[in-house]
């Protein structure tokens, strides 16, 4: 064997035991990964470390790049693998919740069929207490308006056709009480000359009276027997029907039982129950009707309100409040 064989021997022993080195390091790198990926299984620290940092050996040898490939996509399946675990706890999550929002739902209908019954008292009650409450009217000037314990006049109301009718009083003298409004007046003359015809001869007592003439008369009734009495033959200020001018209270030309009850037995109010229907007048307050209109009967208080009305009023045996359908309780007193 020559020195060239041996050299050649040499040479063929280093790169045997060069290649032997290099697989050995080789496999112990392809190890550390596999170690690496299983310790990511179990923990997120590393795993957190090989995301932030996909690339950070980047001198490694082909096979290296090729693990870390792997891993990284082992890594991308258990992150799909978490958010699809996410997604299906958000969707229990959201199940629940919408669960719980249609048992919310269920609960707040109860309470509105409850709140409909209460609703319904309420208005019942209001009702009620619309029953008793006082409104102002807003047409005083009609001749079919209605005056009563609710129905209350504008403040200081007074009629602008006021005028003495053509008749007889139980008095002398040109006061203001002998006035009414034009219309009913021309009415009251028609009626006391067909009385007269019929053998009655009827006299007026009185008519259009002020809100102030009324409160003094009020009061004065007031301190002589009592509100409670008061307020059964007598009209709060602003709520008479002799302030409409449209009323007027009549007697015989004697005056006897002038604006009492013994009236209610004479010719006169006999021949008013009967006949006033015709000229246009109803007996406003008749007998036992005091629960609907709130005033004692009165035979000799006429009001005006048209032959058409009047005479319905006549033929059903109705009041003013029966005639617009409103019923005026006792107890709802000014």
């Amino acid at each position: 064997m020559n020195s060239t064989h041996i050299r050649i021997l040499m040479i063929l022993l280093v790169v045997i035991v060069v290649s032997i080195q290099s697989g050995c390091s080789l496999t112990h790198r392809g190890n550390q990964d596999r170690s690496n990926i299983v310790s990511n299984e179990n923990g997120s620290g590393k795993t957190s470390n090989l995301i932030e940092n996909p690339v950070a050996d980047t001198k490694d040898t082909p096979s290296q790049e090729g693990n870390q490939a792997d891993s990284i996509d082992n890594l991308e399946d258990e992150k799909q693998s978490t958010e699809n675990n996410l997604k299906g706890k958000d969707k229990i999550v959201e199940e629940d919740t919408t669960t719980e929002i249609e048992k919310k739902e269920e609960k707040v209908v109860e309470p509105q069929e409850d709140s409909s019954e209460n609703k319904s008292t309420k208005q019942d009650q209001s009702k009620k207490e619309n029953k008793n409450a006082i409104h102002v009217i807003s047409q005083p000037e009609a001749i079919t308006v209605l005056v009563n314990k609710q129905n209350k006049l504008p403040d200081n109301y007074a009629p602008n056709d006021l005028v003495y009718p053509n008749v007889r009083f139980i008095f002398s003298g040109n006061p203001a009480k002998k006035k009414m409004r034009q219309e009913a007046a021309r009415a009251l003359e028609e009626m006391f000359a067909g009385a007269k015809m019929d053998g009655i001869l009827l006299a007026g007592a009185s008519g259009y009276r002020s809100q102030a003439t009324q409160k003094i008369l009020y009061n004065s009734y007031v301190k002589r027997d009592g509100k409670a009495a008061a307020d059964r033959y007598s009209a709060y200020p602003g709520h008479s029907e002799h302030q409409t001018g449209l009323a007027m209270d009549i007697s015989g030309i004697n005056g006897k039982c002038a604006a009492m009850d013994c009236f209610g037995d004479s010719p006169e109010a006999k021949w008013l129950a009967k006949h006033s229907h015709e000229y246009g007048f109803i007996v406003r307050y008749p007998k036992g009707k005091e629960h609907i209109t709130g005033y004692q009967y009165e035979p000799w208080h006429m009001r005006y309100v048209g032959t058409e009305i009047a005479t319905e009023i006549f033929e059903n045996d109705f009041t003013l409040e029966e005639y617009f359908n409103i019923a005026i309780p006792v107890s709802g007193k000014e």
